[in-house]
């Protein structure tokens, strides 16, 4: 059975129930009632439920604006339970016609990060799971779109994760000659059905997650410690700037924590700032030792 995690959005009336692997291709759905489910039994089936306002599906997952008759800490277990069944029961998500493939409408829009040499362009669908980096064109065997951007001049790194890709440029451009250019090849690639990522290669990055799994395993309790004080209370913010930030490793004996800075943290100017004021100071009041240094590999 597809085993389904909930997860919390920033809207309180919206829950999404995310699958462990893509339930649509390239596709997004919105449904406002039954009347909308056409092409989508489990949606329809969804809406007997008389607290489901809204029904996406999208990417690895299916989110549910609800009414507010009920509190989601009362039926979201049960939601989870009923589609988790309704897969395992062969049952489809959505059905969709060769003469239905029209282009599915995107959103894109820019946004700065504190790295002044890179933007993130945000999308309005889900693109993968999994963060990659690509640092040039010979890295994107998995991903046609990052080919496709590394043949702009200007481009110098790529960065994808959830819903966004942040790009890194060189300096003979400005971002306000560029911007407008950057956003609308991604919108046109995406709409026209262009593959972000080679799902194979999500395939290879959860094999990795397995391994890191037990890697962590049989680190010593302050690297654990400090790999889960990283993923708590540093990645959402690193993430939200377009970058993110992996744990390399912990020396015992200087007391020095190496990490990995990608996308829009990766050569940004106020990332040593960050590492040293923020992340260090952060680790040196939560494990109560004033001796903890952070050093970026890559910084």
């Amino acid at each position: 059975m597809s085993k389904i995690t909930i997860k919390e959005t920033q809207n309180p009336s919206i829950l999404k129930f995310e699958f462990e692997d893509f339930i649509t291709k390239n596709e997004s759905f919105e449904f406002k009632n039954i009347d909308e489910t056409k092409n989508s039994p489990l949606a329809q089936q969804l809406f007997y439920l008389p607290f489901v306002k809204t029904v996406y599906i999208s990417g690895n997952f299916i989110a549910i604006e609800k009414f507010s008759i009920v509190e989601w800490n009362d039926v979201k277990d049960a939601v989870a339970d009923q589609i988790e069944t309704y897969v395992a029961n062969g049952g489809q998500i959505v059905t969709t016609s060769d003469n239905q493939t029209k282009k599915q409408p995107i959103t894109v829009y820019g946004e700065t990060t504190p790295n002044p040499s890179a933007l993130k362009f945000v999308v309005s669908r889900m693109l993968t799971k999994s963060a990659v980096e690509f640092k040039n064109i010979d890295q994107t065997a998995a991903s046609p779109l990052a080919k496709e951007l590394f043949k702009f001049p200007y481009v110098k790194e790529l960065f994808i994760d959830e819903n966004y890709i942040s790009v890194t440029k060189y300096d003979i451009n400005n971002w306000d000659e560029i911007t407008l250019e950057l956003r609308t090849f991604i919108k046109q690639y995406i709409e026209n059905g262009g593959t972000v990522l080679d799902e194979s290669l999500i395939v290879a990055k959860a094999e990795q997650e397995k391994a890191k799994t037990q890697e962590f395993d049989n680190l010593d309790v302050t690297s654990q410690q400090i790999i889960n004080i990283l993923e708590e209370y540093v990645k959402p913010a690193v993430q939200a700037d377009g970058g993110n930030i992996v744990f390399e490793s912990y020396d015992e004996t200087d007391k020095t924590v190496k990490v990995i800075l990608q996308g829009a943290c990766s050569g940004c100017p106020s990332s040593t700032f960050t590492l040293k004021s923020g992340i260090e100071n952060m680790l040196k009041s939560m494990l109560n030792d004033e001796e903890i240094k952070v050093e970026a590999v890559n910084g």
